[in-house]
């Protein structure tokens, strides 16, 4: 009687758990619905489409949803409800994913089953438009004999591909386009493909945008990483490059390997049109765009030592690009023109100046008295020509000096804005009534394509690694070269401070690997790698250029980042600390800020911690922790008009997010977005216990908040200074600062442990903090057993805080 009783209660309580709400995408006020004809199963997981959408059921059943073009019968392309996936049956699903016309699901044993659209080979089947039913897909590993069939754990399908994360923690990709990050120009690829750009990383998780791919890649342990070579091995330009910003200097190793760039055939025909010497040829490697922007009106004499390509005296251009971190003009792949000495300079830049003159009094304004250049101002940066080596060696040499540092970099941003201002006002031979040693400016059309010209070029070179927005750049850049040519005076006070000031110790926080917890708790040490179209910066790299090959988002390192979303041209990153980064399009707000669309990721405004996001094409999702622990849900992005707008295709966003009416549907546990609609399971409070696994979710995230803040703002910077006491002293804070990071990145673990948690089956007896105590405990212990008391750490404390007073006044 007991065991049918109890078996009564829990078919009751099934029912109050995963229940499904869609709301109508393009409103905030919405009111959600349930799904029509959806019977009372729990759903664990939903994925959805552009007008479709996959559910899975906690029995491991597969049910979609929506239109469904590629299905058999007229009742199945329209069908009122939710309907079996018949070839599933007897397959125990664990995940599914939706792309925009495709579906894809992975059993227990990890085969892949693929149906939908096949137009692009979506669904790895070769010369087949629709897949109707779901059809396995064979994954193997040609690198083992024999082939070994590889077992995925998840899938991510965008618009034209699919990727699939092996339980070996490799991507293999099929499909067409560079968002498959495979070296490859045949398309459609049908048969599935190893990234082998990441293989041997550990890859935690797999996102896919319509057009573009994200990877959660986890950070190489410190005893793995090798020496960094002063050359790439495939196109033999610099991975250490240096810039200066304002007041200090930037080493930067984030090279960008031409062969993680795709060129437009436009872009190429472009680029070409702006050689102005067709007999000099330059040597192409594979991926690499080089040019020989040589100018009409260049003294002859003069020698051609560019920054981005260096030339032998020889004729052979051997491609040496120093890539420049976070400047526009210092970026550019574009050739910049230097000069042998200051007299070439000057020369150039008085017949600049005349044309310029001629040409203000053709249009009968009044010509501007142009400043020569200072010769003892400029530092000779640049030694002869022999090899890229002794460039870099010479611009490190002159970069020395905190003065030398500005003076360098206000020099090349400097040529570089002249070259640009050549540019424009310059005709190519190649179009018609050109002349040689013409500078005059043509026709009002001619004016607008070279304006054009310019700006496409200055957005070509854009370094991937750039740490600011194009935008930024090129303002900064603006404003440094009206400081051309770079006076001892205009060198601040704070940057003398600076150079004269005791060096700090560098002092690590993050503990080192520890195997068991890794194994059982997500990784924070991790990366963001991005590759495939980037036309709306949704790749995050500073610029928009496409990528074949993944490429790592240097400014999300170090911050935790530990779930990946990819809206149609945006993308999303959720770290351990509740914050989300978002970059890409924001033509409706859906980046969570207000701010214009940006190439790197920036923080979303959401008001409270955020343990839960969603995107699609031009909206996201985030949910969010609440006073009282029920999950609050926020939309940012596309406003459909009302039916009483006078402009009815007039379309608008969200400047900031918006909080959902939601709190009457329960504790929602995971949301979902598509095109047309988005979705949300829900669970009810059953006995407490939905209430219960929320409040310890939201009370152990926000208590790793917290004590991130400590470690940063006091624990951080106070181990960094000098003047901490004697050796001893010393020793012993870095073992309290030690224990307590262990401890902290503990916490933080478990919190991004429980957001997973809170998105499966919710059983008590799979939580990790109650499956293996003793890990927790052990590392509680060792906190409390600190030789130093709290009243000692609070003294620590207490002096951290008036040497970093100390350390703001100066």
């Amino acid at each position: 009687m007991d065991s049918k009783k109890r078996s009564s209660t829990e078919a009751e309580g099934s029912k109050e758990r995963g229940l499904v709400h869609v709301w109508k995408a393009g409103s905030c006020s919405a009111t959600p619905e349930r799904l029509p004809g959806w019977g009372e199963k729990t759903v664990l997981q939903a994925a959805l489409g552009v007008k479709h959408g996959v559910l899975l059921t906690e029995d491991g059943a597969v049910y979609s949803f929506g239109t469904l073009p590629w299905r058999n019968g007229p009742a199945e392309i329209c069908p009122r409800g939710p309907i079996l996936e018949d070839a599933l049956v007897g397959q125990y699903v664990v995940t599914v994913a939706a792309g925009s016309f495709h579906n894809g699901a992975v059993t227990e044993s990890g085969v892949v089953f693929m149906w939908g659209e096949n137009s692009a080979g979506q669904c790895a089947v070769a010369s087949q438009q629709y897949v109707p039913e779901p059809n396995p897909v064979s994954i193997s590993d040609s690198e083992t004999s024999p082939s070994l069939a590889v077992r995925i754990l998840q899938l991510a399908c965008g618009e034209e591909h699919t990727l699939a994360l092996s339980i070996s923690r490799e991507i293999w990709a099929w499909g067409t386009g560079c968002q498959l990050g495979l070296i490859t120009t045949t398309f459609p690829v049908t048969k599935p493909q190893k990234v082998e750009h990441l293989a041997g990383r550990i890859v935690l998780q797999v996102a896919c945008g319509a057009f573009h791919s994200l990877a959660l890649v986890q950070c190489l342990p410190s005893q793995d990483l090798k020496p960094v070579p002063e050359r790439c091995n495939q196109c033999s330009q610099l991975l250490i490059t240096m810039t200066d910003k304002e007041d200090h200097v930037i080493i930067s190793d984030s090279h960008c390997c031409p062969l993680g760039v795709t060129l437009s055939e436009s872009q190429a025909e472009n680029q070409a049109s702006t050689a102005i010497s067709p007999a000099t040829e330059t040597p192409h490697s594979q991926g690499e765009v080089l040019e020989n922007a040589l100018v009409e009106n260049h003294p002859p004499g003069a020698t051609q030592l560019n920054v981005g390509n260096v030339q032998t005296t020889g004729g052979d251009a051997i491609s040496s690009q120093l890539d420049i971190v976070g400047t526009t003009d210092m970026s550019s792949a574009r050739n910049i023109p230097s000069y042998p000495d200051t007299q070439a300079v000057n020369e150039y830049v008085q017949k600049l100046s005349d044309d310029s003159n001629r040409e203000n009094s053709e249009n009968g304004e009044k010509p501007v008295p142009s400043q020569p250049l200072v010769e003892e101002a400029i530092p000779n940066l640049h030694s002869p020509p022999t090899t890229s080596t002794s460039v870099l060696n010479s611009l490190v040499v002159s970069c020395a000096s905190a003065v030398g540092v500005r003076v360098a970099a206000t020099y090349e941003a400097g040529a570089l804005s002249l070259k640009k201002v050549m540019n424009f006002y310059s005709i190519a031979p190649c179009e018609p009534g050109a002349q040689a040693g013409s500078s005059s400016v043509g026709p009002e059309g001619l004016k607008d394509s070279r304006e054009e010209q310019v700006k496409q070029e200055s957005m070509q070179g854009k370094k991937s690694s750039s740490l600011v927005d194009i935008r930024e750049e090129e303002s900064e850049g603006g404003s440094r070269r009206l400081s051309l040519p770079g006076l001892l005076s205009q060198v601040s006070p704070r940057l003398l401070r600076k150079a004269a000031r005791v060096k700090t110790r560098t002092v690590v926080l993050t503990p080192t690997y520890s195997g068991e917890a890794d194994a059982l708790l997500p990784s924070l040490r991790t990366e963001v790698w991005t590759w495939g179209k980037g036309k709306e910066g949704q790749l995050g790299h500073g610029d928009v250029l496409p990528r074949l090959q993944p490429l790592c988002v240097k400014c999300l390192d170090g911050k935790e980042v530990i779930h990946l979303e990819a809206g149609g041209y945006h993308s999303l990153a959720l770290t351990a600390k509740s914050q989300v980064y978002s970059w890409g399009s924001n033509t409706f707000g859906q980046l969570g800020h207000c701010d214009f669309p940006t190439t790197v990721p920036r923080l979303a405004k959401v008001n409270s911690g955020v343990w839960s996001i969603a995107a699609d094409q031009d909206y996201s999702l985030f949910l969010v922790d609440t006073e009282d622990f029920q999950p609050g849900l926020y939309y940012s992005g596309r406003q459909d008009p009302t039916e009483g707008d006078s402009l009815p295709e007039n379309h608008s966003g969200t400047k900031t997010p918006v909080l959902l009416s939601c709190s009457k549907l329960g504790y929602i546990s995971r949301v979902t977005a598509g095109k047309d609609s988005y979705l949300a399971l829900v669970d009810k409070n059953i006995m407490g216990y939905i209430a219960s696994l929320h409040e310890l979710a939201t009370t152990e995230r926000r208590f790793y908040s917290k004590l991130s803040d400590i470690k940063s703002q006091i624990l951080r910077p106070l181990l960094s200074l000098d003047n901490l006491g004697t050796t001893s002293t010393v020793q012993l804070l870095q073992e309290v600062a030690s224990r307590f990071s262990k401890l902290c990145y503990l916490i933080g673990q478990h919190g991004a442990s429980l957001s997973s948690f809170l998105h499966g089956k919710k059983e008590a007896r799979s939580l990790v903090i109650l499956k293996h105590a003793s890990l927790f405990l052990d590392s509680y212990t060792e906190q409390v057993s600190s030789p130093v008391s709290c009243s000692v750490s609070a003294g620590f404390f207490c002096q951290g805080e008036q040497l970093l007073n100390q350390k703001r006044l100066d």
